[in-house]
């Protein structure tokens, strides 16, 4: 405990225990003295009299200082709704603030401009404060009808056998004791056949995705197709309501046993107080008088469920969920981020995968050079860190590149490329630049897998992730050596490596261009692949 909190509360505990003893002291003198020239009888009812005064007078200061602290209605005074938890809106608002400076880094104009809108209605949501309920369910299980009886009012059709709302549409409601505005959507239904029931149902799911709180709307006991979407929108944090339709359509003994079926069947996730039975629509019957009877709507479970979950968790659940949307809304931002900064970082690693290929192909070396090719992933290294944000100097880039390649030596995988790679060009390449051309398309499938595993990197914050290094360059191997992707890999190569080598050497051999037979410096590899690159362009360019 601070220190002068304790020195506070010594000098608190010392007054009262002054306080206490003056007042004994005072009480027995009046007492002494009523008694000495009255009675002993008298001075006992006047000491009990005072003693029932500072009683009262204490009960009163500490009932109306706690009148004063309770929120609600004060006589006189007009209730002030409940402000949503600060925590929690705040960190919504911190969350917002992260996705707009995301969102300038988004290139897609639509994928932009979506999240801002959806900012915008989380925002405008945590102003207003409603509570957004959404009936959610099967077309046929009767969810305009619970609506509407709800609303009081007709809310869309009713009666089509797979159901008819095409939209989702919102009505308002005000529950008694509930000091905030409900606002209440009917969905289109889920389970529905064809291409437009697919897209309905998607709706539905967005539209229950962004719910405070959900009606899941049955007609009977709960089927395996509905089990699931239920259980998805728990596992998201969605607060809902198993809402048993048409009990009237059965005896007392089936609903009671479906009821308890239905509670056992969502146990864990919805609270069996949270399972009721309504009759949104009942069935008209005909009397013996031979008139047609339409009983009224029974709808007081629900109605008295909802009150009882939005008194005593309203403003939570509203938090909850505008917290939980801002969150999911970073998690679409930074998943188009993503996407945009891998399409950015291939195209890097499929240059410099042909820039790497021609280093080796004017290197006259009898294996694959890997400190030639780590010298060109060097830059690559450098180029993809700027595209995740990261600078690094071309130094570190250097033994990032080194150190992948010496554990794509020592996992086996040059020998596993070149394999693969011969394999394949053996079928399509002829002559005398077949062992060159094994050679260079097999160090821009390395570069390949070298880039993708860096951008992995990058991707985690630099972070190899607990298998490390070489767990990252095994999975990348695996996924580029399907035979779909050698195939396709391996045309692009013929055309970009192969044949421009073979004219490449021709007119070399023409010019009597002199090619280095020992390992040349670094700065040579760096001039080499830069003539490459210009030499490869060029001919592309002819084609």
């Amino acid at each position: 405990m601070p220190l002068p909190r304790l020195l506070t509360l010594i000098a608190a505990f010392c007054l009262t225990l002054g306080l206490i003893i003056g007042l004994v002291s005072s009480l027995t003198g009046l007492y002494s003295q009523v008694a000495w020239s009255a009675s002993p009888l008298l001075a006992n009812l006047l000491i009990f009299l005072i003693i029932v005064l500072l009683a009262t007078l204490i009960f009163a200061l500490f009932y109306y200082f706690r009148l004063l602290q309770r929120p609600g209605k004060v006589k006189g005074k007009r209730a002030i709704n409940p402000k949503i938890p600060v925590v929690k809106s705040e960190a919504a608002s911190e969350n917002l603030k992260a996705i707009r400076q995301q969102v300038d880094r988004i290139q897609d104009e639509v994928a932009r401009q979506a999240l801002l809108l959806r900012a915008r209605e989380i925002e405008a949501n945590m102003a207003r404060g409603n509570v957004r309920i959404v009936v959610f369910g099967t077309g046929s299980a009767g969810k305009t009808s619970a609506v509407n009886s709800l609303v009081g009012r007709m809310a869309g059709q009713v009666g089509a056998p797979m159901g008819t709302t095409e939209v989702g549409e919102t009505y308002t409601l005000k529950l008694k004791g509930v000091d905030r505005e409900l606002a209440i959507t009917d969905t289109p239904g889920i389970l529905e056949a064809g291409v437009a029931g697919t897209y309905r149902e998607e709706l539905a799911r967005q539209l229950a995705a962004r719910a405070d709180l959900i009606l899941f709307v049955l007609d009977g006991d709960l089927r395996k197709s509905e089990y699931e979407p239920l259980r998805t929108l728990a596992e998201i944090g969605k607060r809902s309501i198993v809402v048993f339709n048409k009990v009237d359509l059965y005896p007392d003994s089936d609903r009671d046993e479906i009821l308890d079926r239905l509670r056992q069947r969502v146990k864990g996730f919805v609270s069996a107080m949270d399972v009721v039975a309504i009759s949104a629509n009942p069935q008209k019957f005909v009397l013996e008088s031979g008139t047609i009877f339409q009983p009224d709507p029974d709808m007081m479970p629900l109605i008295r469920r909802i009150a009882a979950i939005l008194r005593a968790e309203g403003e939570d659940l509203i938090a909850d969920n505008i917290l939980l949307q801002s969150q999911h809304l970073g998690d679409q931002a930074r998943k188009l981020i993503d996407a945009q900064r891998r399409r950015a970082a291939d195209k890097v690693v499929e240059r410099f995968q042909w820039i790497g290929a021609g280093v080796i192909a004017v290197t006259p070396l009898p294996v694959v050079d890997l400190l030639a090719t780590a010298a060109v992933n060097a830059q690559m290294v450098v180029e993809i860190a700027k595209i995740y944000g990261c600078e690094l100097n071309i130094d570190r880039a250097k033994e990032l590149a080194l150190s992948l390649a010496k554990t794509l030596a020592s996992l086996g995988i040059v020998e596993g490329v070149i394999q693969v790679v011969s394999r394949a060009l053996q079928l399509s390449v002829a002559g005398f630049v077949l062992g060159k051309a094994i050679q260079a398309v097999s160090a821009a499938y390395l570069t390949r897998i070298a880039g993708k595993s860096f951008i992995e990197y990058f991707r985690h914050d630099q972070d190899w992730g607990d298998g490390g290094i070489a767990e990252v360059v095994q999975r990348q191997f695996q996924l580029n050596r399907k035979d779909e992707f050698v195939k396709a890999f391996v045309k692009d190569a013929i055309a970009r490596v192969v044949e421009p080598l073979n004219i490449y050497q021709q007119e070399a051999s023409e010019l009597e261009l002199e090619m280095p037979t020992e390992l040349e410096p670094e700065p040579l590899y760096q001039r080499q692949s830069d003539d490459w690159e210009n030499y490869s362009n060029k001919r592309n360019d002819e084609w």
